[in-house]
């Protein structure tokens, strides 16, 4: 099956370039840049190793997905047209709403934010931020296992999955600044983007979207850009390592769930937000 995303790599590659050149040798307007403005070399390191990770991972969960995805669709008697320009549409709509929530349960539940913050760790903001993503890539099943029960061929939801992600990727800079209004009304734009992955208190969990940002606004998690972003996490883990960017959000909720002094208390730890702790 062609893959999208592999497919891309060397546009990634090509536009990782071009934005650091665009750092390194053209002006910019940016009033007072932060610490972490541009690319840092350890840094950039990092998110391309937990990309690289990310893609060898997936050849193997790939084929599992691709399996369950087939099973279900010879289990429904539901069949949508391949040929039908409203049946894209529907799909483009079907597979942006799954990933809003996807995208939020992974902000709001700790168990999926596990996985989730690897994307967040970095305290960049710049194209290779996009391609810092999770080694546990099992999180995302549940939300798209309605698509191929309603009919969507599952070649169709993984071509739609890999739209979505070549997408955000563009999202993931500074260089951009506020784009037209009906754009930034309707898009997930990189205004859009750079709030999300801010840690201020005012930008945390909101602009879920992946295409769209009108999901956001339809269920009041929508945040304009309306202050200096300050990237990363609330706790900054402060490390270049793979394997602990990857890991250690895992490690800190099992010493969570492990030490807790109740069944309800560890069921809490893996449900409730990051954060979350019993009343002492």
């Amino acid at each position: 099956m062609f893959d999208l995303i592999r497919a891309a790599i060397p546009v990634f590659i090509l536009s990782l370039l071009i934005e650091w050149a665009a750092y390194r040798y053209l002006s910019h307007d940016h009033d007072g840049p932060h610490e972490h403005f541009g690319y840092g070399t350890r840094d950039t390191i990092t998110s391309l190793s937990m990309g690289i990770g990310n893609v060898l991972i997936n050849l193997f969960w790939k084929g599992v997905v691709v399996t369950i995805y087939a099973a279900l669709y010879s289990l429904t008697p539901l069949r949508l047209p391949q040929d039908a320009w409203w049946v894209w549409v529907l799909l483009f709509l079907a597979d942006d709403y799954a990933y809003y929530w996807y995208h939020r349960v992974s902000h709001e539940v700790r168990l999926f934010w596990a996985s989730h913050v690897v994307h967040h760790s970095s305290q960049h903001y710049n194209l290779s931020t996009a391609l810092r993503q999770t080694w546990v890539p099992m999180t995302a099943l549940p939300f798209w296992l309605i698509l191929p029960l309603l009919g969507f061929a599952p070649w169709m939801v993984l071509l739609a999955q890999a739209w979505n992600l070549l997408y955000q990727f563009f999202v993931h800079t500074e260089r951009v600044g506020r784009l037209p209004a009906p754009i930034e009304y309707v898009l997930n734009t990189p205004s859009h983007h750079r709030a999300h992955h801010g840690s201020n208190d005012v930008y945390l969990d909101r602009n879920y979207g992946g295409i769209l940002i009108v999901w956001d606004r339809l269920h009041r998690t929508f945040q304009p850009e309306t202050e200096p972003v300050r990237y990363g996490l609330v706790h900054n883990i402060d490390t270049h390592r793979p394997v602990q960017v990857a890991f250690h959000e895992f490690a800190a909720l099992w010493r969570d769930v492990r030490t807790a002094r109740s069944w309800r208390d560890r069921l809490h730890y893996l449900t409730r937000p990051p954060g979350w702790h019993p009343e002492r």
